[in-house]
């Protein structure tokens, strides 16, 4: 049993023996072997799982699959997603398939899969997988192996920590809400010279306190708690796989992923001048109009919103970073590797700290310029229609711009449409609006660089494009 929404636009979720059972994974291992063999890639694989009750099964019964399809399986065991992102690399295996439902809630799984490091699979990929594991086109090949490779975690983390220690003493809340990466963080954190605070870091599948996603709001409250009970220079929150990371200051405030970025872009671009980064549609036009990043000669690229997506683009622009509104970030050498890595992410924000020494974390948020913006918000529209939805928003803010019809009391500046439409008016508040790529939703954020009434004004001008939509439901939230 597969069932066939599980196939997502760049990876796979499943509620586990409801929408797939162990038999559908074997399958999906036959599918992926058959992939592969189609793609021209050797047919060697890393698998990985994380720390889910059923996880280890799962990823059993996709590497019998596997195997049975003709792939040489390298096991590492227990291990957060980046670690066998890390391990195409370590091991010079060409492909990869983590079992993994990432911060998604107790029952969920999924497995996020790449066939060309560093990136993984996107819409055409996972729809081919798609066709051939529900067409059952595959067949059983000669050819298969299987290794297990011993303590390759050790290897992870000696390979993060071949390097200098922090130069500024930092005390830090590592928090990872009883996912896999506490079995982790605060090992790598120590080893870099930092004083760790651990916080859920023992591993539960259940989640006793919180599912470990660091937007969600339970644990961001924890993590403020945390820093100011400990007096911490900053929380370091991470997902369920460890390829994400949230901030929190050392005054208890979250800090949004995209404000993290243009710090972060701030503090690289010293070192690199003239870097390019890639950032989602999403993300704050600070990443545009920040006088920081023009006098260092960033060049900045809008693309479409999705791990996948970013990961690809950062590849080939040969981008020094790429940072997502979700906390998925991406380095390129000499930072990373092209992949997502939330303890990479962690180190880079670390390193920006000790080279600020005279600044908290609080100080370089108050650095950047102010701007008011929403929460990601999703008005309800069904999987069968919102990509449809969607393109009669564009085309609607098309013909508005053509017709030099005002937005929010304003002429619209800009449009882009790589992903939906972001529509930009003259004083520079905007408003996004695209189809979610795996619920059946809607995706708006506004923002504003001028005052929160302009945001508040662009969501209201945006929010009455849609309701002309009959489709468009209610909110899961605004502002």
């Amino acid at each position: 049993m597969v069932k066939p929404t599980g196939f997502r636009e760049y990876d796979a979720r499943w509620l586990f023996e409801e929408e797939i059972n162990l038999m559908g994974a074997q399958a999906l291992g036959l599918g992926l072997a058959r992939l592969l063999k189609e793609l021209g890639v050797p047919r060697e694989i890393v698998v990985g799982h994380d720390f889910r009750r059923y996880s280890a099964s799962i990823k059993l019964a996709l590497t019998a699959g596997l195997m049975a399809g003709g792939a040489k399986v390298s096991d590492i065991g227990l291990a957060i997603t980046p670690m066998a992102y890390f391990a195409q690399f370590a091991l010079d295996t060409p492909a990869v398939a983590m079992v993994t439902a990432s911060h998604n809630e107790n029952g969920w799984t999924g497995v996020k899969m790449g066939a060309a490091r560093p990136v993984t699979f996107g819409p055409e990929e996972m729809a081919r997988l798609r066709d051939i594991v529900i067409g059952g086109d595959y067949g059983y090949e000669a050819g298969g192996g299987y290794q297990f490779v011993p303590d390759f975690p050790a290897r992870y983390i000696a390979d993060l920590t071949k390097r200098p220690k922090f130069s500024r003493r930092l005390k830090v809340v590592a928090a990872c809400g009883n996912g896999t990466a506490g079995a982790f963080a605060p090992e790598l954190l120590s080893a870099l010279g930092a004083e760790v605070i651990a916080l859920d870091c023992d591993l539960d599948f259940t989640f006793p306190r919180y599912n470990p996603n660091p937007e969600d709001l339970h644990m961001l409250h924890a993590m403020a708690a945390a820093v100011k009970e400990t007096r911490a220079d900053v929380a370091l929150g991470f997902d369920g796989d460890g390829d994400r990371c949230g901030v929190v200051d050392n005054e208890g405030k979250e800090i949004f992923a995209d404000k993290i970025g243009v710090m972060l872009a701030r503090d690289l671009s010293k070192l690199h001048p003239n870097a390019a980064f890639v950032v989602d549609v999403k993300s704050t036009g600070l990443f545009a109009t920040d006088p920081a990043l023009r006098a260092n000669g960033v060049k900045i690229d809008f693309w479409k919103t999705g791990h996948s997506h970013i990961k690809r683009r950062v590849r080939d622009l040969k981008a020094l970073a790429g940072f997502e509104k979700s906390g998925h970030f991406f380095f390129n050498a000499p930072v990373g590797r092209g992949y997502d890595d939330g303890f990479v992410t962690a180190i880079a924000i670390l390193d920006m700290l000790a080279r600020n020494p005279e600044k908290s974390m609080a100080d370089l948020y108050r650095d950047l310029p102010k701007t008011w913006a929403s929460p990601t918000m999703s008005p309800h529209c069904a999987d069968e229609v919102k990509y449809a939805v969607a393109d009669r928003v564009v085309a609607r803010f098309q013909a508005m711009q053509a017709r030099g019809e005002p937005l929010a009391g304003q002429p619209i500046r800009d449009l882009m449409t790589v992903n939906g439409v972001r529509v930009t008016v003259e004083d520079g508040a905007w408003g996004l609006v695209r189809a979610s790529s795996n619920k059946p939703e809607l995706v708006v954020v506004v923002e504003s660089p001028v005052s929160e009434a302009r945001m508040r004004a662009m969501f209201e001008a945006v929010d009455a494009v849609l309701r002309e939509n009959p489709e468009v439901g209610a909110y899961n939230q605004t502002i």
